[in-house]
């Protein structure tokens, strides 16, 4: 956004923060940030609102905006399929239309009464011009003759925190197994050259996308990086450990079978799941060895995978929601004209 001359009224790195525990210490910035908002929304002649994901924060907004009588087009909505299902409801109320990215949520919103509208999921239009693997390995100190794990212990300091030890010990685990084994590490904030173990074969990757593609299999901490597997039909383990405070509400707040967006997707345990104390090295690497092999187990995530790629949609989700965002604006133009 930055680079097509969006002014940007808040780095993206002052708002990357979640879970319950976490983020009470940052409501004073959140706070002064929605006024300095409001009075945007209210003096500089806004045409239209689009929050795109964040809901704690954008539905907030979004309710400002609308009682202001700005439109709002909501983009990649709040999960209300797994927790505080009322905010489909808000979401009804305070939005002119809401452009999803997974395919259940379409009717889910419906039903609450919003206008929606499935527009696919935008991770089918990224990087479609990767390297090469001779070329990726080459750039990475690579053989490309030689199987590569991918660790993706996330890209917020607090997930590579609680992820990076434990992936980086099951990384050992298994080279110390498996000599032939090259693993890369997606980078991320807080992961450096010297956090990652010593021996050799180990590499830090810029392009996650690319060190999917040409990974054998992954370890990766449960999110949007799950999906980008299932895209690529990588098959992998999803791991999660947060603070315990969260941990303890989510049990109790969400209302989900899975964590893994892939497995939500599927409808069932796609990919295996490890979470909090049960995400431990040997559970870890239980999981993970059939995957670096020409196994069944293998095979069956593979197959899992290629259905979620499928229910994701087609190209074009952003295209669609500019499609969607023109169609509000010459609403508001004709009634404006009336």
């Amino acid at each position: 956004m930055a680079r097509e001359g969006v002014e940007l009224l808040a780095p993206l790195e002052e708002l990357a923060v979640m879970g319950f525990a976490e983020v009470v210490s940052r409501l004073p910035y959140f706070w002064k940030l929605e006024r300095r908002l409001d009075r945007v929304l209210v003096e500089e002649g806004i045409d239209l609102v689009l929050p795109i994901d964040y809901p704690g924060f954008n539905l907030r907004m979004a309710r400002r905006a609308w009682k202001r009588r700005i439109p709002v087009l909501y983009y990649i909505c709040p999960q209300v399929w797994a927790w505080k299902a009322r905010r489909a409801y808000a979401l009804a109320r305070h939005t002119h239309h809401v452009a999803v990215i997974l395919p259940f949520e379409e009717e889910i919103l419906q039903q609450a009464g919003a206008r929606t509208t499935f527009v696919g999921h935008p991770l089918l239009d990224w990087h479609d011009d990767l390297p090469s693997r001779d070329r990726f390995a080459d750039d990475h100190d690579l053989d490309p003759d030689r199987p590569i794990l991918a660790l993706f212990p996330g890209s917020r300091r607090q997930e590579v925190e609680r992820h990076g030890p434990l992936f980086t010990t099951v990384a050992r685990m298994l080279r110390s197994e498996r000599s032939e084994l090259q693993v890369g590490v997606a980078r991320a904030e807080g992961i450096t050259a010297e956090s990652l173990p010593s021996g050799g074969g180990v590499r830090l990757v810029e392009d996650g996308r690319a060190l999917l593609r040409h990974s054998r299999a992954a370890l990766v901490k449960s999110g949007t990086t799950t999906l980008e597997a299932a895209i690529e039909g990588i098959p992998f383990v999803t791991v999660y450990r947060t603070h315990p405070i969260t941990y303890f509400l989510a049990r109790r707040l969400v209302q989900v079978d899975h964590v893994a967006l892939a497995n939500l997707v599927a409808g069932g345990r796609v990919a295996p799941e490890l979470l909090q104390d049960s995400a431990e090295p040997e559970g870890v690497l239980e999981r993970l060895r059939p995957l670096l092999d020409e196994t069944e187990e293998r095979r069956r995530v593979i197959a899992g995978l290629a259905g979620v790629r499928e229910k994701l949609g087609t190209p074009g989700a952003a295209r669609r929601v500019v499609e969607i965002a023109e169609r509000i604006l010459e609403e508001k133009d004709r009634t404006v004209e009336v």
